[in-house]
C-alpha cells in the first residue's frame, strides 16, 4: 500500500551506490530520502555486511537503507536484511516471481523490482512481479545498473501512472527536471549523476540534484497526478 505525498515538492529522491557512512548521513541531511546500498560484488560501488551496517546506522530509520541486489538466493538476501537492518530492497536482476512474491508477503518493507527498456526483465513485464515499487531504466551498459546512460524516459510514463514508479539512468542535476516532465515517476534513482567518483558522492552536486527535484512538484499539479509515497521509515526484518 502506498501513501500520497503531500509535501508538493515532486518526487521522492534515491542516491545510490553509498560506500561511506559520513556522506550517507550528508545525503540523508541535505534532503535525500531513500540510501541506497549495493550488494552485488562487480559493482565498484559494492558494500560488504559490515559495511552497509555501519551505513545504515549513520542516517535516522525515517530514510530507509535500500538494498540493491543482483540475482541472489532467498537465504543469502535474508541474511543480510536482518544484518543490515534494510528498509527497502531492490531486485535488480532477472529474479523468479517466486522470490519477489515471497519477499512482498515476508518483509515488512517496500519491495523494488528493477525493469528495463532494453533487457529482460521488460517494462511490459510488469504485471508478472507482485512489488511495492517498480525502477525502471534502459538496461543497455556492462553492470546492471544505469551505467550513466541516459535514455527515454517518456517509455515510463505509462507505467509510471498505473504503478509506484522508481525512475533511474543517466539522471544528474541537468537534466532530472526533463526527465520527470516526460515520466512523472514517483520517485527518482541517482548515483553517478553526484558523485566526484565511483562511490563517492560530491555534496554540492548531491544539493543541486536534490534542489532541481523540488522544483518539479507542479508538474504533477498540472497534470493531475498525485506522488505516491514509495519510502517507509521502516528498518524491518524477513
Amino acid at each position: 500500500m502506498t501513501k500520497a505525498n503531500n509535501r508538493g515538492d515532486g518526487p521522492r529522491i534515491k542516491i545510490c551506490g553509498l560506500t561511506d557512512p559520513a556522506q550517507a548521513a550528508n545525503c540523508a541531511a541535505l534532503g535525500a530520502d531513500a540510501i541506497g546500498l549495493i550488494f552485488h560484488p562487480p559493482s565498484p560501488r559494492y558494500v560488504t555486511l559490515d559495511q552497509a551496517a555501519a551505513i545504515a546506522d549513520a542516517f535516522p530509520p525515517t530514510v530507509p537503507a535500500v538494498g540493491v541486489f543482483v540475482n541472489v538466493g532467498w537465504e543469502q538476501l535474508a541474511a543480510t536484511v536482518r544484518y543490515c537492518r534494510l528498509g527497502a530492497v531492490q531486485l535488480h536482476g532477472n529474479e523468479p516471481q517466486s522470490l519477489v512474491a515471497r519477499l512482498q508477503d515476508s518483509f515488512d518493507g517496500v519491495v523494488i523490482k528493477a525493469l528495463f527498456a532494453a533487457k529482460k526483465p521488460r517494462l511490459t513485464d510488469v504485471d508478472r512481479y507482485r512489488a511495492s515499487a517498480y525502477l525502471v531504466e534502459c538496461g543497455r551498459g556492462v553492470q546492471p545498473g544505469g551505467n550513466a546512460l541516459t535514455w527515454e524516459w517518456g517509455a515510463a510514463a505509462d507505467l509510471a501512472r498505473r504503478h509506484p514508479t522508481l525512475l533511474a539512468g543517466g539522471l544528474d542535476a541537468d537534466n532530472v527536471a526533463r526527465a520527470i516532465a516526460d515520466a512523472l515517476p514517483d520517485a527518482v534513482d541517482v548515483s553517478s549523476g553526484v558523485e566526484a567518483a565511483p562511490g563517492r558522492k560530491d555534496p554540492a552536486k548531491v544539493a543541486r540534484f536534490i534542489a532541481a527535484v523540488r522544483q518539479t512538484g507542479p508538474l504533477y499539479a498540472q497534470g493531475g497526478r498525485v506522488v505516491r509515497e514509495v519510502f517507509g521509515p521502516w528498518r524491518a526484518q524477513v
